[in-house]
């Protein structure tokens, strides 16, 4: 059925080298009406890692730059889309988190993935174990964070985390807990968000016109929407899913921007041709009124009402954030 779920808006980013830059761009993004300010949680600089893995130099480490930019606002929501389970000692980030919600007045989301770049884990000398073990710590991680939001006593006793003896301090502001979001493409860690977490991200669904299992990009993120629906039961219509287009452009020369963003997509992927960027669940090019229309007809298709913005495109995109947020 159709969704009638409102839009939301954040921006990604950790480019700013100063204060006065990040203070500026936290306000900014808050006065054109974005619910959110998104963090990464990366942290290898320029070098042959970068280049090797295609992960951009990052500038800001997440927690500081969060509690930052939430000092420097009122309204705006900040989060890290998405902390990673193997940067940080689970019971300290419980803690940290904790801590954010408590001194923003409840305005944390909480993102926790399993991890995926194995370059930037080899970098910071992490080992990187296989996926299924990595899906499995971050289960015991969403149940330590969960039991520490508490206030009761902390018993895990999992294969990959072992925490107990103390209730966790602070108690975040919102209540029964900030909003938890986990995304992913594969079907246990979209079943996992679905029950556990309040924002299921929908991953990249991929450039080729059809994926190995025969299916056309629209047609993949279907079958996620599909897979969440299914694992959320009766509590999937209070999940709110959020996705990130990776290509976003305000033009009115759509032709241009497809054409521009295949020929440097088809160096690896051939068939990576306009025609399919077109109706591409991951790209968002043309007119603010195009844009607009094209959001709502995916959100009855995908259930995705929750849409994350490169930091470059804040200004030329803010029409339709004020159009379909109501801000």
């Amino acid at each position: 059925m159709p969704s009638t779920r409102p839009f939301r808006f954040a921006v990604q980013t950790t480019t700013a080298t100063s204060a006065d830059q990040w203070r500026d761009l936290a306000r900014r993004v808050e006065g054109l009406g974005y619910s959110t300010l998104f963090l990464a949680d990366h942290y290898i600089g320029p070098g042959p890692v970068s280049a090797r893995t295609l992960l951009r130099p990052q500038h800001l480490a997440p927690i500081a730059a969060m509690a930052a930019a939430a000092a420097w606002t009122s309204t705006l929501r900040v989060g890290c889309r998405v902390f990673c389970i193997d940067y940080h000692l689970p019971a300290v980030l419980a803690k940290e988190a904790a801590t954010l919600d408590l001194l923003s007045d409840g305005r944390l989301e909480f993102g926790i993935g399993a991890g995926t770049n194995q370059g930037e884990y080899e970098a910071m000398g992490l080992p990187f174990h296989a996926a299924p073990q990595r899906v499995s710590k971050l289960e015991e991680v969403v149940t330590l964070v969960k039991a520490h939001w508490s206030g009761e006593p902390i018993d895990v006793a999992g294969d990959h985390v072992k925490v107990s003896g103390y209730a966790g301090l602070p108690l975040p502001v919102q209540r029964p807990r900030p909003r938890i979001l986990i995304g992913g493409s594969k079907k246990r860690v979209l079943s996992l968000a679905a029950r556990e977490a309040d924002i299921v991200s929908m991953a990249n669904v991929g450039w080729k016109p059809v994926n190995d299992a025969g299916l056309t990009p629209l047609e993949e993120a279907q079958r996620r929407l599909d897979t969440i629906r299914e694992a959320a039961g009766t509590s999937f219509p209070a999940l709110e899913l959020e996705s990130s287009p990776y290509l976003v452009s305000v033009t009115d020369d759509v032709d241009r921007s497809l054409d521009r963003w295949s020929t440097s997509l088809r160096k690896a992927i051939p068939e990576a041709t306009p025609e399919v960027l077109r109706d591409h669940p991951n790209v968002l090019v043309g007119s603010p009124e195009e844009i607009i229309d094209r959001l709502q007809e995916r959100r009855d298709i995908t259930g995705v009402s929750y849409i994350t913005i490169p930091r470059k495109q804040i200004d030329d995109f803010a029409p339709v954030v004020t159009r379909l947020s109501g801000r």
